[in-house]
């Protein structure tokens, strides 16, 4: 290896079609997302009205109840439908990773709903259902990408990690013959 370089080659710039296809499995993906997630919150809104109406319990407990159980039947979705093709190899830590995000989703979500009725007073059924609507939005962003990037892990790809290089003493070679690639600078934060 020359002075200055790094013995690494650049990646390959990503063709037109492998962006599209990464850009269409996003979408899928979020769709996908977003069925189970609609139905959960179909579930989330009926038992949370239902527990609301028909029992004394709280406003923010009535939500939490109504939480739990939507998350419960979201996992099932999102293992068997939205991230059935993802590694299912460790499925306890999987299950617990989900429970712990999805406790922090509950907890965003449910403090939306509790600042709006204990912060501000509104305590109205449709104000209740407003702000327990906001929360949830709120939440699905951070279950999404929690979700997809801790608890449903992409298996490995079957692709070589850099395009072109190969095994052996035919790998040497190339690392010999190939331009040194420019040092990185690091820029300072502060």
């Amino acid at each position: 290896m020359g002075r200055g370089s790094s013995g690494l080659h650049a990646a390959p710039p990503v063709s037109r079609s492998a962006l599209r296809q990464r850009l269409d499995r996003l979408v899928r993906e979020v769709a996908k997302f977003g069925a189970v997630g609609g139905a959960g919150v179909l579930v989330n809104f009926l038992v949370f009205n239902l527990v609301r109406h028909v029992t004394d319990l709280q406003v923010v407990r009535s939500s939490v109840i109504a939480t739990a159980v939507a998350t419960l039947t979201n996992y099932i979705g999102y293992r068997y439908f939205t991230y059935r093709d993802r590694d299912k190899s460790r499925r306890t830590k999987e299950l617990g990773l989900f429970l712990l995000f999805s406790v922090v989703g509950l907890v965003i979500e449910n403090g939306v709903l509790y600042a709006a009725t204990y912060g501000f007073g509104w305590d109205s059924p449709l104000q209740s259902n407003v702000f327990k609507f906001l929360g949830i939005g709120i939440a699905t962003l951070f279950r999404f990408w929690s979700y997809r990037t801790w608890v449903f892990r992409a298996l490995p790809s079957e692709e070589p990690a850099v395009a072109g290089v190969a095994d052996g003493a035919e790998s040497f070679l190339d690392v010999r013959t190939a331009a040194p690639a420019k040092p990185r600078v690091r820029q300072r934060v502060g």
